[in-house]
């Protein structure tokens, strides 16, 4: 019998254990990726905790996947798929192809999305089954330490960005420089916006400008509303910061059909009134993370432009270790495991 390593918890935010299961045969439809990488996510604090509806102990998370198919299921080889493809699988694990959201095209809304580490097991391990909607192919130009957050933080900030109102040479703010802000900070840029990152402390304005940045507000020396006018109103801010406060102090920065784009999770209200929304029309809408075809347009764009996530990598045996070094904040931007 064919075994494999993988990290659980077995009862909510539990401490990880190594255990040894036995490797799965990948289903129609389905293929078992050789993990090679997977980034850790805050996300998964959702999944550890047992916060959502359906998860079931033991737990193993992991939405940030990279690797290589190693075995296929039926259907797999006709609809392209060969062993040792590069392969990533991110929040976006598979959608149900029959609500009304995924007949009308838009996957990643579908009510019934199944995610890496809720509705099956994730990537805190050494394989990972996975359906073929799922799969992103990884370009030669990135590793899979690089290409596992992005396909998670990767997609979302960059989707974010390019389904925004914004254009090239319009003012675009990314608030915070975390997991999700570095890279949005790097996607902006390159996408020809005038870029302005919004953190805090005047000491994260050279790492502002290293990469790309072309203005840096500190929003503890200034009034962000101010500051953003004073360089003519944001086209769009990407608010990137988990805090409804620090992007509701955004909105005062938005120029006439601003738009605020929120993607940094936050349970408590925004807080922003009516009265600022209708005087100058402005927009806030959320945005999900975004489907396989996003994940890959990502990491494409990605490897032309040299953007890369900033991580911090360690062996799946240090995964508890890294986990909480993650979720208390010690870590900067992206903890990810390896098997390599």
């Amino acid at each position: 019998m064919s075994t494999y390593r993988a990290a659980q918890v077995t009862a909510p935010n539990g401490t990880f254990e190594i255990v040894e299961r036995e490797t799965p045969e990948p289903g129609p439809g389905h293929v078992r990726i050789a993990v090679e990488a997977c980034g850790i996510c805050h996300s998964d604090s959702m999944f550890v905790g047992g916060g959502l509806p359906g998860i079931t102990f033991p737990e193993v998370p992991g939405h940030e996947i990279a690797g290589h198919v190693e075995a296929l299921g039926e259907g797999a080889r006709e609809y392209g798929w060969q062993i040792g493809d590069r392969v990533t699988v991110g929040w976006f694990g598979g959608s149900c192809g029959h609500c009304r959201a995924c007949r009308e095209g838009d996957f990643i809304v579908c009510p019934n999305l199944r995610t890496p580490g809720w509705t099956y097991d994730g990537g805190f391990g050494e394989k990972v089954v996975a359906p073929m909607d799922a799969l992103a192919r990884i370009p030669d130009g990135l590793s899979a330490s690089d290409a596992g957050p992005m396909a998670c933080a990767g997609v979302t900030t960059y989707n974010g960005l390019r389904r925004s109102s914004a254009r090239p040479g319009d003012l675009v703010a990314v608030l915070g420089l975390g997991g999700l802000g570095h890279l949005g900070v790097q996607y902006a840029a390159a996408m020809g916006y005038e870029t302005v990152a919004v953190a805090r402390g005047a000491e994260k304005e050279e790492f502002a400008k290293r990469l790309g940045a072309h203005h840096y507000v500190d929003s503890t020396a200034t009034d962000v509303g101010e500051a953003l006018q004073s360089l003519g109103g944001a086209r769009v801010v990407l608010a990137t910061a988990g805090n409804s406060a620090a992007i509701a102090a955004t909105a005062g920065g938005l120029g006439h059909r601003g738009e605020l784009v929120v993607i940094g999770a936050d349970a408590e209200p925004l807080g922003l009134s009516p009265v600022q929304l209708l005087m100058k029309g402005l927009i806030v809408r959320g945005h999900p993370s975004g489907t396989a075809q996003d994940v890959q347009d990502t990491l494409e764009f990605s490897a032309l432009h040299g953007i890369k996530p900033m991580t911090e990598t360690v062996p799946l045996d240090d995964v508890d270790a890294a986990y909480r070094k993650m979720m208390d904040g010690r870590a900067r931007f992206r903890m990810v495991i390896t098997n390599t």
